[in-house]
């Protein structure tokens, strides 16, 4: 059992490029490890669709906790689908149980931010565009990428992001801890 606020994933292509290699090394792991990962989804300025696409090629199944929709860390929809959906402690603990049955990956429990924490869309995305940018200008690449990105929501984004950070991580480790609990016999 990890109880994360977002889980790494494949990066936007660079300007000029039609794929990227940038992918993080959460991906490969949860693909070999058996383990459930609770999270709010990708950090939502990664490529969601793409990441989603590398999990399922992994046999990484990926639950939605109470929703239809992949959450997108900051936000509570990425606008894609989970691909199954679960209302319980219990249901998720059966799905894992059933999954280690047959494969020795992990398993994804998508946690929506609570919708309280939950960045205002518009502000998001520009937060977002502005961040990719200042990526560009600096030449930003590799490993710099994601914590420049975050430190610029938390910095133009006047603590918004901040909270809904903390908040989603002790959401995700509270849901992670009451399905522990049903796990153990």
């Amino acid at each position: 059992m990890f109880a994360t606020g977002g889980l790494g994933g494949v990066h936007h292509p660079l300007p000029g490029a039609t794929t990227t290699w940038d992918v993080s090394a959460d991906l490969g792991t949860l693909a070999g490890t058996d383990i459930l990962v609770v999270c709010s989804g990708m950090k939502s300025i990664l490529d969601i669709p793409a990441t989603l696409e590398v999990l399922e090629t992994h046999s990484v199944p990926v639950l939605g906790y109470r929703t239809d929709d992949f959450p997108a860390f900051y936000l509570r929809s990425s606008g894609l689908p989970v691909p199954c959906r679960v209302d319980d402690p219990a249901t998720a603990a059966a799905v894992v149980t059933a999954h280690r049955r047959f494969a020795d990956s992990g398993v994804l429990l998508a946690n929506p931010v609570p919708a309280r924490f939950e960045l205002d869309r518009a502000e998001h995305d520009r937060l977002l565009a502005e961040g990719l940018e200042a990526l560009r200008s600096r030449d930003v690449r590799g490993v710099d990428v994601t914590p420049a990105l975050l430190e610029h929501f938390h910095t133009a984004g006047d603590g918004a992001s901040l909270a809904a950070n903390e908040a989603l991580v002790v959401a995700n480790a509270e849901l992670g801890a009451r399905v522990a609990a049903e796990l153990v016999p």
